[in-house]
C-alpha cells in the first residue's frame, strides 16, 4: 500500500528512523527563533495588550499545546520506525524465518511486531491457503494513526478562531469614527494574522508527522509481503 489508506504498497525506503522528529525538532527551532524575535522587537506585547478579546492570546496557547501534540506523536512513530528496522534487520537474517516461531515473541516490541504476531497466529489458525492481511493492514492503519486527527482539528479550530477575531475587528472598525482608534485596527490585524500563520505552521508539523506515519506503513506491508507471509505460507506447504 501507497499510504495509509490502503492502495499498492511503495518500494522500501531507507530514510533515517529519526528524521521525522529532527525535522520537527528543526521547525520548531526556527519558530522559537521568529517568537524570539517577534518579542524583542515587542510585537508580541503589542499584539497582547491591543486584543481586548484575548483572541489572539488563546491562539498562541492552542498552537503551543498543538506542538506539544505533535511532538509526542512525532517520537512515538520514530519508535515505531525503528522498531519496524530492527524488525526487518531480523527476518532478513538467513535464518530470518526462525524468528516467527512461537507467535513471534522474538521480535522487538512494537505495533509493527504486533502486526506479525497477528499473522502468525493467523496462520496457525487458517492451516492452508493464502494468507490474506487486508483486516490486520487496516487495523495497523488505525493504530499508527493513533491521535493524529487532533492536527486536523487544532488548524479547523485556530482558523475559526481567527475568523471569529476578523468579525469583532470587523464590528470595531463599524463603530462610530469617534470611538475607534488605532489599537482597534491593530488588535483585528493581528487576529488575521496569527490565524493564518498559526494554522499554516500547523498543518506544516502535522504533514511531517503523516508522512513519517505513512512510511511506517509502507514499511510494514513491504516487510510481511516480502518476508513474512511467503515463510507461513512455505511452513503450510510443508
Amino acid at each position: 500500500m501507497s499510504s495509509i489508506d490502503g492502495t499498492a504498497a511503495l518500494p522500501l525506503r531507507e530514510a533515517p528512523e529519526r528524521s521525522a522528529l529532527l525535522q520537527w525538532m528543526i521547525f520548531t527551532g526556527l519558530s522559537i527563533f521568529a517568537a524570539v524575535l517577534l518579542w524583542h522587537y515587542g510585537l508580541v506585547r503589542l499584539m497582547v495588550v491591543s486584543d481586548r478579546t484575548y483572541i489572539s492570546s488563546l491562539i498562541a496557547v492552542l498552537y503551543i499545546v498543538t506542538c506539544g501534540h505533535c511532538f509526542w506523536r512525532t517520537r512515538a512513530i520514530a519508535r515505531e520506525a525503528e522498531a519496524a528496522k530492527r524488525c526487518r534487520t531480523i527476518l532478513s537474517a538467513p535464518d530470518g524465518a526462525r524468528a516467527l516461531d512461537q507467535d513471534a515473541r522474538l521480535l522487538p516490541t512494537g505495533l509493527v511486531s504486533d502486526h506479525i504476531r497477528a499473522l502468525t497466529i493467523k496462520a496457525k489458525a487458517q492451516r492452508e491457503g493464502r494468507i490474506d492481511q487486508t483486516l490486520l493492514l487496516r487495523t495497523l492503519a488505525d493504530r499508527l494513526r493513533g491521535s493524529n486527527g487532533f492536527g486536523a482539528f487544532s488548524s479547523d479550530t485556530l482558523m475559526k478562531l481567527g475568523l471569529l477575531g476578523t468579525i469583532i475587528g470587523f464590528i470595531i472598525m463599524l463603530a462610530p469614527i469617534a470611538g475607534l482608534d488605532a489599537a482597534d485596527k491593530v488588535a483585528m490585524k493581528s487576529s488575521m494574522g496569527l490565524m493564518s500563520d498559526g494554522m499554516a505552521v500547523a498543518m506544516i508539523q502535522y504533514y511531517m508527522l503523516d508522512t513519517a506515519t505513512q512510511r511506517v506503513f509502507s514499511d510494514a506491508v513491504t516487510l510481511t509481503e516480502t518476508r513474512v507471509t511467503p515463510a507461513l505460507e512455505r511452513h503450510h506447504d510443508g
